[in-house]
């Protein structure tokens, strides 16, 4: 499917043990399902298909997954969803810290807002975008309707600081892909250009920013 839509490259990220409801998966779960992805990728040309996982960012702070387990991983995007009445210094530091991680190549929905269901939870947004920048890491501009994740504000200051965003579908199906759509348009209300947006340049440049991880 990402193919077809002309994808030169996609990334499988399911979510980790600690999101039970959606079947987060152990790290022997996950081992198991990259090297299906390699046999997989090995298989369909045209595409270059990679191995990542939503990482959860734990109340204590700490990564739901061991280094050694993410270390093998070719994209690793880190989230909060538990924790997440905590104070805005506490929280801001567990992205920062998970953004401070050599195997974390981005944070997922940085605010945790649910349009018209959550608002976001308090976090310091500039602190999050500095430590981005420092790291050389992405945020993501989560394009499902519900999130819009980062708002169009928070992408124009991520571009300021020379953030790269990466405009992710949030799909748990072929057609969850078609959200990309909102996410365009959610940039381009931010500013952002095709050099802005990290996985809408080509694959070796996309490959170059991988190969910076860690």
């Amino acid at each position: 499917a990402a193919k077809e839509r002309g994808y030169a490259y996609i990334a499988i990220t399911d979510h980790s043990q600690r999101v039970t409801v959606a079947g987060g998966l152990t790290p022997e779960k996950v081992l198991r399902q990259w090297e299906a992805i390699d046999r997989i990728a090995a298989e369909i040309k045209g595409i270059h298909i990679l191995k990542g996982i939503e990482l959860d960012i734990l109340e204590d702070g700490g990564l739901d997954l061991p280094d050694e387990v993410l270390a093998r991983a070719d994209w690793v995007v880190a989230s909060v969803h538990f924790g997440q009445n905590q104070t805005r210094e506490r929280i801001t530091r567990r992205i920062v810290d998970a953004l401070r991680n050599p195997h974390v190549s981005a944070i997922a929905h940085p605010t945790g807002r649910l349009l018209g269901e959550r608002p976001a939870y308090e976090v310091d947004l500039e602190a999050v975008i500095a430590a981005a920048a420092e790291c050389g890491k992405a945020l993501e501009l989560n394009a499902h309707p519900r999130r819009l994740d980062l708002n169009d504000t928070a992408c124009a200051a991520a571009k300021r600081h020379g953030v790269p965003i990466v405009i992710s579908t949030d799909a748990h199906s072929i057609n969850g892909l078609d959200a990309m759509r909102f996410g365009v348009m959610q940039a381009r209300r931010g500013g952002l250009t095709r050099r802005d947006v990290l996985n809408a340049r080509p694959w070796r440049e996309f490959r170059k920013f991988l190969r910076r991880r860690g």
